[in-house]
Order: structure tokens, then C-alpha cells, then sequence
């Protein structure tokens, strides 16, 4: 690719840090195709990492503004802090599902071996 396409990918990339990862944002900026942004994903691996950058970049600055509704008390900010980042200290809310019958437990059997010649079938021991 000549020093064209290059000064393209540039310029996209500008917008698309600018638009804090927004796509669509930095297609229109740019006058760039929607395809022809992900041919570049796939297709330049240096282009790809620059764009993952990017998203890190727009995920701290969105993790820096909770912090900052956190900071100044608001109650729905550290809720979901921590039911997302407080799971292994017990901030998480639990379901409990259950599957009895008659206070007694279920069997279930599973046979996970493949049968390529048709449905598994059930046997006179299943349950």
C-alpha cells in the first residue's frame, strides 16, 4: 500500500482516538467505508493493534469517569463497581434455582459419548 493508504489509516485512527472508539464517529470523519476499516483490521496487524490501543484507551477514560461519580457519592456508581469488580468479595447478587421434586433430589444422567449414527437412545435404567 502506498503512502496514501497509509496517511488514510492515519487520519482514521486520529478520529477514531478522537471519537473515543466510536466507529461510525470516525467513518464519517474520515470519509472512510465501514468495510474498508475492518479490511484494515484484518488485513494490517499494526493497524489492528493501534485500534485496540485505542479501545483501552476509551475504556480507562470511561472507568476514569466512574470513579469520578463514585468520588462525588453517587450510590448507582458504586453499586455497579462493585458487582463488577467486587465478585471475589462477595458483591455479586446470587440466584438460587431449585430443582426438586417432593424434597427429593433429580437424577440426571448424561451420555456424552458421540453417536454418529443417529439420536442417543434412551435406555430402560434412564431417568
Amino acid at each position: 500500500m502506498g503512502s496514501n493508504g497509509h496517511i488514510k489509516k492515519e487520519l482514521f485512527l486520529q478520529a477514531l482516538e478522537k471519537s473515543l472508539g466510536i466507529v461510525t464517529t470516525a467513518c464519517r470523519a474520515t470519509d472512510t467505508p465501514r468495510s474498508t476499516y475492518y479490511k484494515w483490521i484484518k488485513d494490517d496487524k499494526e493497524f489492528s493493534k493501534s485500534v485496540s490501543e485505542i479501545e483501552n484507551i476509551a475504556l480507562d477514560f470511561g472507568e476514569s469517569k466512574l470513579h469520578e461519580l463514585m468520588s462525588s457519592g453517587n450510590a448507582s456508581s458504586v453499586i455497579f463497581f462493585l458487582k463488577t469488580k467486587g465478585k471475589g468479595r462477595g458483591y455479586i447478587e446470587k440466584q438460587e434455582l431449585d430443582i426438586t421434586s417432593g424434597n427429593e433430589p433429580i437424577t440426571i444422567e448424561l451420555n456424552l459419548n458421540e453417536n454418529k449414527t443417529g439420536p442417543i437412545r434412551e435406555t430402560e435404567n434412564s431417568v
